[in-house]
């Protein structure tokens, strides 16, 4: 018996022991199906493919979901993968299998002109897919799980792309879905691949708590239980360590260290019903010490994603705090896999469409509020409207509402209703009367007050509100009520940003054949289309600008390009020798530039810019002769030019170099920053850049045990006084000490 044939008979066994009464006649037809599609199709780890399908299917069991579930999962690659078609699945199996493959089915046979096109693309139809039936996301998240388990077989490039993926997008549907042991496999997995040496640091560290304070858990249960009995409450309890990425985030994000984490260890207390969790609420106060402030009932006030538990932070006899969470079995069962635990098919209701439910209400609001987003702002839409943290107020009528935290007055009336936000003119929080700005707090009870003549919302609301709703329901009105106004505003705004970057109206306008070029960049039909989303803030002047000077720079290097071949073809016909990289005649300069770089006494050869100093036009520059790879060039400061650390032996490799006459290249560089720590840090750096419009490759952040922060940027200049109005502008945020190259 070969590898898929033995994977696939565990699952069968597994999907018995879960299922007694599982057709396993027509998975067993769906796996041969699949089998016999993905053929000789092979994964990065030299495994057969068909290994990825059966285990997602081992997956979705685990999850308990139902046998079309595991059929789907069986063949969810079949569409994109192979010759199989939805009209295939369908007749062999069923038309529900086939639209789940179908939902499940990236959007691999179109053509997309950015890659941020094609995943929002991919997001919104599987949004889509969900809103009929939530199964398709459940798929999904399998998918994505064992993908990220097997994520050390692709290359470099691909594990961060996935690993960033899978933090921005998939765990917070994970989260959103109340699925947290789905949701922490995830965030691990993908935090390894981002932060290599974060992730390992602080598993290091709580391999090092746990052997200090071995023991500690299994007394501490112990203890509980026996409390408990002795009150007649009938409950199980267990402890466990935090995973990895929830104590990373406090550690970076909060700059705390891991004995200034209180939620470090986890107690969780599982009883039969409601009144039990108080019970057992009060028997652990009397028995431990409770931390002031740390109290949370999510039993009275559940999350938007349904999970329900009495959260307290408690200070044992041996000093160190923990947390108890107390829930009964079903809230249990739906904290750990959240719609997953609660599944309606299981409970015959197969012709119930899931997308009417309340708790997917969420994804048609995702859906409607999206329609027109541009893809930077829609993956942005979804990471705040999914993973940010919550704060929870009152109506005067007492029902609860779930805004981000931060959120204004504005976020609460447009979570009402749109015609609320719309005729907005005050607020009453706590009965007292505040400004449109004002942060609400847990509990607040929140008041707002209307008028008939009211004249609509302002652009600055867009700047206040935190949450995407309000912010999305504000861009309508916009849109519809103030169409010329919207025109004539953003036809301002763009015109301004072209100007920034020397680019005229005239010069995009020049040819009908050129404007619709540029329009199809920025996925608009007309110029007043483009003005009027400016104008009501559903693109930004900046990005239209700069998409469009990416378009024209594209099509002036192919026109130049096709220039070229038209000259060195008319050379060759003449009988002229010519040289390729030019398309002219040979007449070659006794001294040729490559790569912005002259190098002297050699012509032609390759040139690299050293990693270790990043050197820029205008930087004294020296060259080393590598063994394979050209020359390398080097700062003259650079600690591995330096003449005395030379070695005698390689002294006639370094050379003379010089900078060629100044083009429109852009060159890497580095630069360090130390500053004092503080909130809005990194985001005072990225404004920096932004006004001195410096193109950014890389940013990465983090705070210094000390309390200050380190700051690696690498970003694109053209040369050394661009690159010194960059370091001063840096310099000039406040806490900021010292600015510094790399290699200087």
């Amino acid at each position: 018996m070969d590898l898929a044939h033995e994977r696939y008979e565990a699952l069968e066994r597994n999907i018995l022991c879960a299922n007694p009464s599982a057709d396993v006649r027509r998975i067993r037809a769906a796996f041969e199906y699949a089998n016999d599609h993905h053929g000789p199709q092979l994964r990065k780890s030299g495994e057969p493919y068909i290994i990825h399908p059966i285990a997602v299917a081992e997956i979705v069991n685990e999850l308990e979901l139902d046998q079309d579930s595991i059929i789907a999962a069986l063949l969810h690659d079949c569409i994109e993968d192979t010759d199989s078609t939805h009209d295939d699945i369908a007749r062999l199996f069923s038309p529900q299998i086939a639209d789940l493959v179908e939902g499940v089915t990236k959007l691999t046979r179109m053509q997309y002109t950015s890659r941020e096109d094609e995943q929002m693309e991919n997001l919104r139809k599987m949004f889509m897919a969900m809103a009929k039936d939530v199964r398709v996301i459940l798929i999904k998240l399998c998918d994505r799980l064992h993908n990220m388990r097997t994520l050390q077989y692709q290359s470099d490039k691909k594990q961060k792309e996935k690993a960033l993926e899978t933090m921005e997008v998939y765990a917070p549907i994970a989260h959103r879905l109340g699925m947290q042991k789905l949701k922490w496999e995830l965030e691990d997995l993908a935090l390894e691949y981002l932060d290599p040496v974060g992730y390992h640091d602080v598993k290091e560290e709580l391999a090092n708590i746990t052997t200090l304070h071995a023991g500690f858990v299994d007394n501490m249960q112990a203890h509980i239980e026996q409390r408990l009995s002795e009150e007649g409450v009938k409950c199980r309890v267990y402890g466990r360590l935090k995973h990895i990425y929830s104590i990373y985030r406090k550690m970076y994000a909060q700059s705390k260290t891991l004995n200034e984490i209180f939620d470090l260890y986890a107690f969780r207390v599982i009883v039969d019903d409601i009144p039990a969790c108080y019970n057992v609420l009060g028997c652990v106060h009397d028995m431990f010490k409770p931390v002031l402030g740390r109290f949370k009932d999510y039993i009275g006030t559940p999350k938007p994603n349904n999970y329900q538990s009495l959260h307290t932070t408690v200070v044992g006899r041996e000093g160190i705090p923990f947390e108890v969470q107390i829930r009964t079995w079903q809230m249990h069962q739906t904290a750990e896999y959240g719609v997953a635990a609660h599944w309606k098919y299981k409970e015959g209701m197969a012709n119930e469409r899931l997308g009417t439910e309340r708790e997917f209400e969420w994804v048609r609001k995702l859906l409607e509020s999206q329609q027109d987003a541009d893809p930077d702002e829609f993956v942005r839409t979804l990471r705040v409207d999914m993973f940010s943290d919550e704060v929870f107020v009152f109506t005067p009528n007492g029902d609860v509402k779930s805004l981000p935290a931060g959120a204004t007055p504005i976020d609460f009336a447009y979570s009402i209703h749109s015609a609320v936000g719309n005729s907005m003119t005050g607020a009453r929080v706590n009965g007292r009367i505040v400004t449109f700005e004002t942060p609400l707090k847990n509990g607040d009870i929140v008041e707002i007050i209307t008028s008939k003549s009211a004249r609509g919302p302002s652009r600055d609301w867009m700047k206040i509100c935190k949450s995407n709703e309000a912010r999305n329901k504000i861009r309508q009105w916009f849109k519809k009520e103030r169409r010329e106004e919207n025109i004539a505003t953003g036809r301002a705004m763009f015109e301004s940003e072209l100007r920034h970057l020397g680019l005229t109206l005239a010069a995009i306008t020049a040819t009908p054949d050129l404007l619709d070029t540029l329009l199809k960049r920025v996925r608009f039909g007309s110029l007043d289309e483009l003005y009027a989303a400016i104008g009501y803030g559903g693109l930004s002047a900046q990005k239209a600008a700069g998409r469009m000077r990416e378009e024209m720079n594209r099509l002036g290097r192919l026109e130049r390009q096709r220039a070229e071949h038209e000259a060195m073809q008319a050379a060759v016909s003449s009988g002229e020798t010519v040289y390729p990289s030019t398309g002219k005649a040979a007449a070659p300069p006794p001294r040729h530039s490559v790569s912005g770089i002259i190098v002297e006494g050699l012509d032609n050869c390759m040139v690299k810019f050293s990693k270790c100093c990043t050197p820029v036009p205008g930087d004294p520059v020296v060259g080393f002769i590598t063994k394979g790879y050209g020359v390398s060039i080097h700062r003259k400061d650079c600690p591995n030019a330096d003449p005395a650390r030379r070695k005698p032996e390689e002294e006639g490799r370094w050379v003379k170099v010089s900078w060629a006459q100044a083009g429109e290249s852009t060159f890497r560089t580095s630069l360090e920053i130390s500053a004092k720590d503080r909130d809005g840090l990194a985001l005072d750096v990225a404004m920096a850049l932004s006004a001195q419009k410096a193109k950014l490759n890389t940013l990465a952040a983090r705070s210094q045990p000390d309390g200050y922060a380190i700051i690696n940027l690498e970003l694109y200049v053209q040369d050394q006084r661009e690159l010194n109005g960059v370091i001063n502008k840096l310099s000039q945020i406040p806490g900021v000490f010292l600015v510094r190259r790399a290699g200087g």
